[in-house]
């Protein structure tokens, strides 16, 4: 009896092993897994980390030697003039407006598209339409820079015969197109996703279709179409090759956008590209216009997350 009761252990060891085994290795695989992804995580909030701390860093050198009042104050930035100014408000006043008229095309054309090809668009129509939004994405951006300095400028003159070759209006039209594939793909998404169900009910309470989706889809949508809207708008506020080949890089204080003026992003790139000497305030000057960016982009971000927050409790 207990030589079988032996036999009958050893071959229930000999049994469970194997699996015991393939658990312990396929737990072995996962922690692995895990530990790759949230590498990959931590990675992101470490740039981010570290963008920031050499932004704010570089940055308190600059304030060592200009006032910040002046910097929020001053109507002039010559930085690299013999007699410096360090007013940032121009190329603020600059990225604003550019910003303003790229989103006041890109913001009503693209939630339009995405309500056509959620809504009304067949399945072939759609294939073919999104493909082709979505091709605009990989068109270098300094090809839309020349293309809104030598297409829509001209043709703009057409209409406005003071505008001067160098304005904020044309980059700004093309840089709203150049935004439209964004948030038109993001929404259509958003809409996309909402239940058939509460379409089938609204159509049930003799709603028509596009009272459907006015009044049913697009609220309940609404907050995937605004993280469309701040994709657009950080899209906006960072162009750089659009404004600095089309909009002239003067600054200006000014929110006409008939004259020409210059952005936060015209103005790294043209420090960037000379030949200023690393520590010098104009060098400097460049880490401050960037964190002044990175503000402004934290400050849609946030106001978009309340926005989008409030209208989620909402619905």
């Amino acid at each position: 009896m207990n030589t079988s009761s032996k036999v009958h252990n050893k071959n229930s060891e000999s049994s469970i092993s194997p699996r015991l085994a393939k658990n312990i290795r396929r737990n072995v695989k996962e922690r692995v897994i895990e530990f790759i992804l949230m590498l990959a995580a931590l990675s992101a909030v470490a740039t981010t980390f570290a963008i920031v701390t050499i932004l704010v860093v570089e940055s308190l050198g600059f304030f060592k030697t200009v006032s910040i009042i002046d910097f929020f104050t001053d109507t002039q930035w010559t930085p690299l003039f013999e007699d410096a100014h360090y007013g940032i408000m121009p190329l603020v006043a600059g990225t604003l407006t550019t910003s303003f008229i790229a989103l006041s095309v890109a913001i009503p054309v693209g939630t339009i598209g995405a309500i056509y090809l959620s809504e009304f668009a067949s399945h072939k129509t759609r294939e073919i339409v999104k493909p082709i939004l979505e091709l605009l994405v990989g068109v270098p951006t300094v090809v839309f820079g020349y293309f809104a300095l030598f297409f829509v400028t001209p043709m703009l003159q057409h209409i406005f015969p003071e505008l001067p070759g160098f304005n904020m209006l044309g980059p700004g039209i093309v840089m709203g197109v150049m935004i439209v594939p964004y948030i038109s793909s993001v929404a259509e998404d958003a809409m996309r996703a909402v239940p058939m169900s509460m379409r089938e009910g609204s159509y049930a309470m003799g709603a028509t279709r596009f009272q459907t989706a006015i009044r049913v889809v697009t609220p309940a949508a609404v907050s995937g179409i605004v993280a469309a809207y701040i994709l657009g708008i950080s899209r906006a506020v960072g162009e750089t090759m659009v404004v600095a080949v089309a909009a002239g890089q003067q600054p200006n204080l000014t929110f006409n956008p008939m004259e020409s003026a210059a952005t936060i992003t015209a103005y790294i790139v043209q420090v960037a590209l000379g030949d200023l000497p690393h520590g010098s305030i104009g060098y400097q000057s460049i880490f401050a216009a960037g964190l002044v960016l990175m503000v402004m982009t934290l400050g849609f971000n946030i106001l978009g997350h309340m926005v989008r927050k409030k209208y989620r409790e909402n619905y």
